[in-house]
């Protein structure tokens, strides 16, 4: 049977399914919410209205007492969350953050935006998050905090992880945009650092469009993200500040959330635990018949964490495969189809995930704001910083999303499909 690749007829022409949560009940939030006239009510100064209106505030009581936290602030993406975060933690000019490479962007560009510098800390070769122990090895006088992202869906070690912060006086904060409703030791994903940051971007498992929630148990750190979310700046001297040492980071922003984005999260948080749920029983489905594959891995779920898979990860041996990961993956992506909403994402399916950070030009050639924060550092950045990391993306790994909710058994029966030709076909690719 000839190969797509090589011109032969595709395995499916039909296009995977939608991940669409949207339904009847977001529909009728956002016609109540139209219907008020109140789209937003916040006032960017010490008001009644400082900490949004109705919708906004009803989404962060209903989220706080959802994952079993004192605050929850919402904003208007995950990334301004983290700004937020690093903002109110405290991150000066020169201060070292670390941060892993193999994340979204934002997770490192939060830490420059207040002049930190990020320091890149390897990741785990079998679970894909931060390391704690290349984490220890990165530590210095000028490290002030530890940026730990759940990756993939599954949450880090934060046994080891706050161990270390403990011995070094760090903060954390979790970067938990794709691991709502994971759990590590029956404590949600999320809440286990000293400050959280949750994702409601559309190709989230929930979702508002756009928008996301700070979640934390001190007052403090919590104060501090609802000024830096709402002009800071304007509200200070309305609230009796004068230590200095107050003002600091105290440059406010627009990071606000809309009425209607919070109406539509509250019905989206409803359906979380179903949606994880629901990907987790997809995943099993797929690596019963994945394993009989012998160049194909299923990573391990770290022991006592519950794992809701954003994405689907899988290792690739190429010594028994007798080809290389990207050129065998080529083939699999054109047997099959995009997904119906995701069209121009081609197959959800790839290999490796994001090029790690550090090798991006912002840090090769070290120019953020001008050079700045860079010179403000020693810190080089180059390849061969996080082996593991490297060898990984550029080898190993596959990446997809193809066992989301609304796919059926018979659509993931297609993608295995696709596996088992290119596999039984492989010497057409040699």
């Amino acid at each position: 049977m000839k190969l797509a690749i090589n011109g032969g007829k595709k395995l499916r022409e039909t296009p995977f399914p939608a991940y669409n949560t949207i339904g009847v009940q977001e529909e009728e939030a956002v016609l109540r919410v139209l219907r008020s006239g109140k789209l937003s009510t916040y006032i960017g100064s010490w008001h009644t209205d400082f900490y949004g209106g109705n919708e906004v505030r009803a989404l962060e009581a209903e989220w706080a007492d959802f994952f079993g936290v004192k605050h929850a602030i919402s904003v208007n993406s995950a990334t301004s969350g983290l700004y937020a975060a690093v903002g109110a933690i405290g991150i000066n000019p020169g201060d070292e953050v670390i941060v892993s490479p193999y994340t979204m962007s934002a997770s490192a560009t939060a830490i420059l935006l207040y002049g930190g510098i990020p320091v890149f800390a390897d990741i785990e070769e079998n679970y894909f998050c931060i390391d704690p122990k290349s984490v220890e090895s990165k530590i210095t006088s000028k490290t002030k905090a530890i940026m730990a992202v759940d990756i993939f869906g599954q949450a880090s070690d934060f046994k080891a992880l706050r161990e270390i912060a403990k011995r070094h006086d760090l903060k954390i904060i979790e970067d938990t945009a794709q691991a709502p409703y994971a759990k590590y030791n029956g404590k949600f994903a999320g809440t286990l650092g000293d400050i959280g940051v949750f994702s409601l971007n559309y190709h989230k498992h929930i979702h508002s469009g756009e928008g996301g929630i700070v979640v934390t148990d001190d007052d403090e750190l919590a104060f501090k993200v609802q000024l830096i979310r709402n002009h800071a700046e304007s509200v200070l001297s309305a609230k009796g500040y004068k230590d200095k040492n107050e003002l600091n980071n105290m440059l406010g922003f627009n990071y606000r959330m809309t009425e209607i984005e919070a109406a539509i999260a509250s019905v989206q948080l409803t359906k979380l635990k179903d949606l994880a749920e629901e990907r987790v029983k997809n995943v099993r489905y797929l690596e019963e018949k994945l394993r009989e594959l012998p160049f194909l891995t299923i990573p391990p779920v770290r022991e006592d964490c519950e794992h809701v898979y954003y994405i689907h990860p899988l290792l690739f041996n190429e010594e028994v495969a007798s080809i290389h990961r990207n050129r065998f993956m080529d083939a699999v992506k054109a047997e099959l189809p995009p997904t119906i909403m995701r069209d121009d994402s081609a197959v959800l399916l790839s290999y490796g995930y994001v090029k790690p950070l550090y090798l991006q030009p912002l840090y090769q050639e070290k120019i953020c704001f001008g050079e700045y924060p860079f010179s403000l550092s020693d810190r080089e950045y180059k390849k061969g910083d996080c082996p593991v990391c490297e060898r990984l993306h550029y080898d190993l790994l596959i990446t997809h999303e193809l066992m989301r909710p609304g796919m059926s058994e018979a659509d993931m029966d297609d993608v295995v499909a696709a596996f088992v030709k290119v596999w039984e076909n492989r010497a057409e690719l040699v």
